[in-house]
């Protein structure tokens, strides 16, 4: 479709979704403006007649924009509303119009049973009596947001340091505290809290935060992470097979974390690992202190420097072997971004972190 110029202040919002609403009624369907007294605090009711004559009134909240966390406040704000129209008159509707509306706003509306409209066409309105159901497609991204800080990814080190702490620890965290612990700036621990607690994966309280659900942060952080892309890869063969690899692994004094497979098995044991994933600081110093050949196919061991340092943080060594493994939040996000069998054995090991949570997780 094509996008207009875009809506500056709420009443444009207002004008152009009320527009959208007028252009995709049904034939024989009518909207009209129902005047609200100045003290309901109501933005607009719009009343809606079928052919037979049966009406129904969508109260319309106005926002500029809306989180996922605004809409409890918003469903509550509306209900406030509606509960002196419910009593007279036709079956009432709250409706939330907005500039814009993203898939996952989308669909927390849905969820808390709210109608909406928003400038690029997105709309959803719904009637049990009488009975109505109106729905159209608009724009997936924000058409209108301008240049400037990206927003809505966990992409990059500093993110990645954040969640990794929030994951690591189970606890309530002072935004210095978090800073400190996960070394990343104040301002890159805010902008990464922010985006959490719009996606609540985050709880924030008297300016402290804490990431009760650990599994859906892990997910979502998958979204934009993986061990091939947020690192510099390359791969070798271990002549000697993998065991002999970790011996030699094991008395190394330098910077390495072992994730994937080799890493999971110290919790949740798969089949035999066929190949060995191991961070480290320096691969051409550590591929000639390992005995590594460089290859190009027939690899089994991949060698990833990582943009971020989180990867070494809070790594414990493997019972049987005495090599460094990453910490099992890092394995696991690592696995359920890798090739072939790796995210079956991701879900293996987030099974084992679910039951075993006050294992891994600090206090």
């Amino acid at each position: 479709m094509a996008i207009m110029t875009a809506p500056v202040t709420e009443a444009d919002v207002l004008a152009r979704s009320r527009e959208i609403l007028a252009e995709r009624l049904p034939p024989g369907w009518e909207v009209q403006v129902v005047p609200a007294a100045a003290d309901q605090g109501i933005d607009l009711i719009a009343e809606l007649q079928s052919p037979d004559g049966a009406r129904v009134r969508l109260v319309l909240e106005v926002k500029r924009t809306v989180d996922r966390r605004d809409v409890e406040a918003i469903r509550s704000q509306i209900a406030r509303y509606t509960e002196g129209l419910a009593t007279r008159g036709p079956a009432v509707v709250g409706v939330v119009v907005a500039r814009y509306l993203s898939p996952p706003v989308r669909q927390k509306l849905i969820e808390a049973g709210l109608s909406f409209v928003d400038a690029t066409g997105n709309i959803r309105v719904s009637s049990s009596r009488p009975g109505f159901f109106l729905a159209d497609h608009g724009a997936d991204r924000d058409p209108w947001r301008g240049p400037g800080r990206p927003r809505g990814s966990l992409k990059g080190a500093p993110a990645g340091k954040v969640v990794r702490a929030l994951l690591d620890f189970d606890r309530s965290w002072s935004i210095r505290r978090l800073v400190e612990t996960a070394e990343v700036s104040t301002g890159a621990a805010y902008r990464v809290v922010q985006f959490l607690e719009e996606e609540e994966l985050i709880e924030r309280r008297n300016s402290r935060v804490r990431s009760p659900r650990w599994q859906p942060l892990l997910r979502r952080w998958s979204q934009d992470y993986e061990f091939v892309a947020s690192s510099s890869t390359s791969t070798w063969v271990a002549p000697r097979g993998l065991d002999r690899l970790l011996e030699r692994v094991s008395a190394t004094e330098g910077e390495y974390a072992v994730t994937g497979t080799l890493a999971a098995a110290e919790w949740a044991p798969h089949a035999p690992a066929r190949s060995a994933m191991i961070y480290t600081a320096d691969a051409a110093e550590a591929a000639q202190e390992w005995g590594l050949r460089s290859v190009d196919a027939g690899a089994n061991v991949v060698l990833a420097e990582p943009e971020s340092a989180a990867v070494f943080a809070r790594t414990q060594t493997a019972t049987s072997g005495g090599y460094l493994i990453a910490a099992p939040a890092q394995v696991a996000v690592d696995l359920l971004t890798g090739p072939g069998r790796n995210p079956s054995e991701g879900e293996e090991l987030i099974d084992w972190m679910s039951r075993n949570e006050r294992t891994w997780r600090q206090r």
